[in-house]
């Protein structure tokens, strides 16, 4: 469920590989942003649910 649901959010704020070649830093904070709400809505899921 994490895995599925990090792609899909990288893919809607339009995190690629081509913008981490370009900015690397703004791509690792990207992604450290996309990973800590896709944790915490899938804790929330479990918890909540």
């Amino acid at each position: 469920m994490f895995l599925r649901l990090f792609d899909q959010m990288a893919a809607r704020e339009g995190v690629t590989e081509q913008l981490k070649a370009q900015n690397q830093i703004l791509w690792v904070q990207r992604m450290n942003n996309i990973r800590e709400c896709a944790i915490e809505a899938g804790n929330s899921n479990l918890i909540y649910s």
